[in-house]
């Protein structure tokens, strides 16, 4: 249960650590409430990621990862639920970096020199 309580923080971690707040843009010559709305449209294009499947798709392969691994050292069932734990934490990371690469280009391609 411990191992559970664990992998749950980590991926309460991973998840936390790329918004699509923590975009820098040059804001020389940008006129702030156009660049205000044009952001709010490319985060909406990027709520379109379907984070979602990524997080059950992780799941899925760590679990069958984790059971492979535990059939061979003797507890299949928990090294399963490990997998599963950790593959759906790669998996919302994966998608929530998605979701900034997507906010990223948007703005590129509106023209916003984005600096990260």
């Amino acid at each position: 249960m411990k191992y559970y309580a664990l992998t749950a923080a980590a991926l309460a971690l991973l998840v936390a650590c790329t918004t699509t707040d923590e975009i820098i843009i040059d804001r020389q010559g940008v006129d702030m409430s156009r660049y205000e709305q044009d952001l709010a449209e490319c985060r909406s294009y990027a709520a379109e990621v379907q984070a979602g499947k990524k997080v059950a798709t992780g799941a899925a392969s760590g679990a069958v990862v984790g059971g492979l691994i535990g059939a061979i050292t003797g507890d299949a069932g928990k090294a399963a639920g490990v997998g599963a734990v950790t593959g759906g934490a790669k998996g919302a990371s994966e998608g929530a970096e998605d979701k900034v690469q997507v906010t990223k280009r948007c703005l590129r391609g509106r023209g916003y020199k984005v600096l990260n």
